[in-house]
């Protein structure tokens, strides 16, 4: 479910021993790092928090397509020709990048084939994470779907077992990415609270329990559920 960073290369060393061609960029919540129809003009390396990317339609109805973590790239479109914008990339937490120009960018992955490949691998293995989420959203139900959001943010995978937090989100942004409305993604989150698979009571956001992982691998969401709804009505 995690996409697997590749450590044979460190981005962020990689880039900080660069002068020209990159700056660094500092972004509150909730600031626009892109729009949708801008020039195509560089590529962004986030080295911490998080960013969304989201389209919006000609009627105006907008959807996020992804949320991207530290370590991953963004706007990386330019790079294969594109001249516009064809997402707007939003922070949801405070972030750092690195915004790289697309010539330097092109030059970096001509001169130095083993970071070419890399690179390449890198954005495969990010677009396997998205036809994933493009299934999970046309057969999934939205509780599914939430529940597959809050993991891929908390990068809780198949192989951790340890408790991790998301810094703030809003229940807006969460009905986005699942699809559906606040008030499901409310009537969801308060059930998972009670089931314990997530926590409010720490300060730095939201905690997901590795027990939703282990539910959600083996389809028992609704199930727990309807057997918690039915062990209420028992007990009344």
């Amino acid at each position: 479910m995690s996409i697997k960073k590749s450590s044979s290369v460190d981005w962020e060393a990689l880039l900080a021993g660069v002068s020209r061609g990159k700056t660094v960029a500092e972004y509150s919540a909730d600031r626009s790092i892109f729009q949708q129809g801008q020039p195509a003009d560089s590529i962004f390396y986030l080295r911490k928090g998080k960013v969304k990317l989201s389209v919006r339609s000609e009627q105006g109805k907008e959807a996020i397509v992804a949320t991207l973590g530290a370590g991953e790239f963004l706007g990386e479109g330019c790079l294969a020709g594109q001249p516009l914008r064809m997402a707007s990339a939003t922070t949801v937490t405070g972030c750092s990048l690195f915004r790289i120009e697309k010539s330097l960018m092109l030059r970096m992955l001509r001169e130095k084939r083993e970071v070419s490949g890399l690179f390449v691998a890198h954005l495969l293995s990010r677009n396997i994470r998205y036809e994933a989420d493009l299934v999970d959203q046309l057969f999934s139900s939205s509780e599914r779907r939430l529940a597959r959001a809050l993991l891929l943010l908390a990068h809780l995978g198949k192989e951790s077992r340890a408790e991790r937090v998301i810094p703030r989100i809003s229940q807006a942004n969460l009905a986005q990415m699942v699809g559906t409305t606040r008030s499901r993604v409310s009537h969801f989150m308060n059930k998972f609270r009670k089931l314990g698979f997530i926590d409010y009571s720490t300060q730095d956001g939201l905690t997901v329990h590795s027990g939703l992982l282990s539910v959600l691998l083996n389809g028992q969401i609704a199930a727990i559920g309807k057997g918690n709804r039915r062990h209420s009505r028992k007990s009344q």
